[in-house]
């Protein structure tokens, strides 16, 4: 029998909170311009992950300093992340990104996550995942762009729906 503590593989699980970290500083620094309301609204929302990124953290440098862990990367990728339709999400995030700006906020939202829940329900339900998706990028689209003017990207349906308000 084996007394040989395996240690944790810590390294992969630090990717997503240092990650995290880097995307809420970049993004308090675009915020100094907005209305007090939003800023408000955005250190409280960065705030409360930062709190829980760094509480991670510590949790992995006390697990070091203890020799239960090591930052190893060797988690980071495995043969369940094609079971689990990780490999899937990344991708679709990744499509996101690229294509907010020429689509637009809501279409882009819409397929988000619409891909995105029917991945990680491996395809069952499609149409009910498809109008749960349009419910909460309709509603994303009403909060945002529609009732708070936010300055996210406009695209075809944006633009459509600004028309139909206008001229009723």
């Amino acid at each position: 029998m084996d007394t040989k503590k395996t240690r944790r593989q810590l390294g992969g699980e630090l990717v997503i909170p240092c990650l995290a970290i880097a995307f809420t500083l970049y993004f308090f620094s675009t915020i100094w311009n907005s209305p007090w309301t939003a800023q408000v609204s955005a250190f409280a929302v960065g705030g409360v992950l930062l709190l829980v990124c760094g509480m991670f953290i510590l949790r992995c440098v006390v697990m070091l300093g203890q020799g239960e862990g090591s930052l190893g990367f060797g988690n980071l990728f495995s043969r369940d992340d094609i079971a689990t339709g990780r490999i899937g999400l990344f991708f679709t995030t990744l499509g996101y990104c690229l294509l907010i700006e020429r689509l637009g906020f809501t279409l882009t939202t819409f397929l988000f996550l619409t891909l995105s829940m029917i991945i990680l329900s491996k395809g069952k339900r499609p149409l009910f995942i498809t109008a749960i998706s349009a419910a909460m990028a309709l509603g994303g689209w009403a909060v945002f762009i529609w009732a708070f003017d936010t300055r996210f990207p406009r695209g075809w349906f944006e633009t459509t729906m600004k028309a139909v308000l206008a001229n009723g």
